[in-house]
């Protein structure tokens, strides 16, 4: 199916339940179903419902309505640069719909909300057994970073984290 049958929108409310589908294909295919927790009211209320949005979505958009990809994104505000970064968080394009450039719109339209916005870079991260996605990425322009390494802290080492007391004041009124 070319390409030129679809176009990149942002997502509105109504296209819930068909992001969330999608969103699930991700946790399928990057291997953590088990611990996906998105769901219609978390779409509405962090999407939708609220300005800003904790998250922004793209979607391409067939001409007949239905969607064969997305792409999340949201804005780190303040950098080293002094300018934002769009960050992106997910990108999933449909098994059906793929080599048909749709990820490439969506990218591009990402690239362009970047601009329009001011931001100085847009970065995300891929899988390192996702050989394919770093191809395309690659073809786009993109550069793996030598430097920074990815790091998370969840789960059970999180909540220990947070449970030691802090050594200095987080109080904003014993800052000053």
């Amino acid at each position: 199916m070319p390409a030129s049958l679809f176009r990149v929108d942002l997502a509105t409310a109504a296209d819930i339940p068909t992001l969330l589908p999608l969103m699930e294909g991700l946790a399928d295919f990057e291997h953590y179903r088990d611990t996906f927790a998105v769901t219609a009211d978390v779409l509405y209320r962090q999407g939708f419902a609220q300005q800003p949005p904790d998250f922004y979505c793209l979607v391409a958009r067939h001409a007949e309505g239905h969607l064969g990809g997305l792409l999340v994104y949201y804005f780190l505000p303040f950098t080293a640069s002094a300018t934002p970064t769009l960050f992106i968080k997910e990108l999933f394009v449909t098994e059906a719909y793929r080599g048909h450039h749709l990820g490439e719109a969506l990218m591009r339209a990402a690239a362009q909300a970047a601009v329009a916005h001011g931001c100085g870079a847009v970065r995300w991260a891929v899988a390192d057994w996702n050989t394919a996605g770093r191809r395309f990425y690659e073809r786009l322009g993109a550069q793996a970073n030598p430097v920074w390494v990815d790091y998370s802290l969840s789960g059970p080492a999180l909540l220990a984290l947070a449970d030691t007391p802090a050594p200095i004041s987080q109080k904003r009124n014993e800052l000053q």
